[in-house]
């Protein structure tokens, strides 16, 4: 147990670091507060498909046609939410920095705001009587998920530059006592706000010059975009998913430490699927946050509903059955905490294999459900809670039903030697 103990000392050490991360824990925190509103964007879309669609909706029918008037609604929520998702990541990000830092959080979400807008295209190519003219605009490109990362990297080095320099009592311009104090605290930031957006846009503008692309295009096609291909390849998906495990293992909750690099790459697969939806075109991207908590980590983390059912059904210890039926329901519901920290699965020797390496082989086999034609990509996210089989339909149809219920059975299958391995302990100590 003492190289056990080591692994599980470093672990915790990593968990750690992560967690005190101030740019990783403001990223997480960031999209939490943006998660109800790409699930209200998932649901635009399913509105369209559902009602308003003449061809696939409730609208083909002639007695229901007028239901088309509301497509231009859902259409307007779809992009208000979906098509806009940079801008609302850059305006939360850098009020939550903003604040960390002790710094007004309204003032510097405004400043990276600017800032981003400052460094990308504010052009939009238009085709007007076969005429091409460039009209002033920003790109859907820079808008949507396509910009996420240069975003939020670009919101921290604006917010932590910003507030650096609005430390700085000389280059703050101090007003008379008899100014009122919201003007005074406006006037106190002007010449920081000045330097920052100056900075900003001459390094953009430099940069422009230097490669012929745009800061943000240039970091879509080198970062952005090959990360979201990792994560849609088997070996980057899987790999992910046990190092979740790895610190589930150790006591730590493992979604909450992978949160900052998962969710904006998930995220921005969602919206690509919804994207190539309004298009007319099919939804490619297969691992979404909708999918990871269906079909990934169905019943829990570490496929928790799985081993309830193996230990109810096998096994011959009474305390273990006891926790596998208290930890049932929430089960149900993807919530794991009660069987991993009451059975414990923490440290737990007998169990850590298919703990850890469980959840890899679903990422396996839903990929290989996609290439099949089995499983379609989502345009509908499913949130986190939802109970089996209702959010599995509600993203896939009776397809997801299905394979979600496979993929409960194999996990049993899974855990099954684990149990019978525990049985077994039992009558050896007797």
């Amino acid at each position: 147990m003492s190289a056990f103990d080591t692994f599980a000392d470093r672990v915790s050490i990593v968990a750690e670091k992560v967690d005190d991360n101030k740019y990783l824990s403001v990223v997480k925190n960031t999209f939490t507060v943006l998660m109800p509103f790409i699930i209200v964007g998932s649901f635009a879309t399913l509105g369209n498909s559902l009602l308003t669609s003449e061809s696939t909706g409730l609208a083909q029918f002639s007695a229901l046609q007028f239901l088309t008037v509301l497509e231009p609604a859902f259409t307007a929520i779809n992009f208000a939410t979906m098509n806009t998702m940079t801008l609302a990541v850059i305006v939360i990000l850098g009020w939550i920095l903003g604040e960390r830092n002790n710094e007004n959080g309204i003032m510097c979400a405004v400043v990276s705001l600017s800032a981003y807008i400052a460094v990308v295209p504010q052009g939009v190519e238009t085709m007007v009587d076969g005429v091409e003219s460039l009209a002033s605009g920003l790109p859907v490109a820079t808008l949507n998920a396509g910009g996420l990362f240069i975003g939020m990297f670009l919101t921290i080095i604006t917010v932590e530059f910003f507030c650096k320099l609005n430390k700085i009592e000389k280059l703050q311009i101090k007003m008379p006592p008899s100014v009122p104090s919201a003007i005074s605290k406006s006037f106190s930031v002007l010449i920081p706000i000045f330097i920052t957006l100056f900075v900003i846009a001459i390094a953009g503008r430099l940069f422009e010059l230097a490669t012929g692309l745009y800061i943000n295009e240039a970091l879509y096609q080198f970062l952005q975009a090959p990360l979201e291909g990792i994560l849609q390849h088997p070996a980057g998906i899987i790999g992910l998913v046990v190092i979740s495990q790895v610190f589930w293992l150790v006591g730590i909750h493992g979604g909450l430490v992978i949160s900052p690099i998962r969710n904006p790459i998930l995220i921005a697969a969602l919206a690509a699927n919804i994207a190539a939806f309004e298009a007319g075109q099919t939804p490619d991207q297969v691992i979404t946050m909708g999918s990871s908590v269906t079909f990934l980590v169905v019943g829990g983390a570490g496929l928790i509903l799985s081993l309830n059912i193996a230990l109810l059904l096998f096994s011959k210890k009474d305390d273990l059955r006891a926790v596998a039926k208290i930890g049932l329901v929430p089960s149900l519901f993807g919530i794991s905490e009660p069987v991993v920290f009451g059975l414990p699965l923490v440290l737990n020797p007998i169990f850590a294999i298919p703990f850890v390496l469980g959840s890899g082989i679903p990422a396996a086999i839903v990929l290989v459900a996609n290439q099949w034609g089995f499983l379609g990509s989502n345009i509908v996210d499913v949130p986190f809670g939802l109970p089996i089989i209702i959010g599995a339909f509600l993203g896939w149809g009776i397809n997801g039903v299905i394979l979600q219920v496979i993929l409960i059975a194999l996990g049993v299958l899974i855990y099954l030697p684990f149990v019978f391995l525990s049985n077994r302990t039992m009558s050896a100590d007797a």
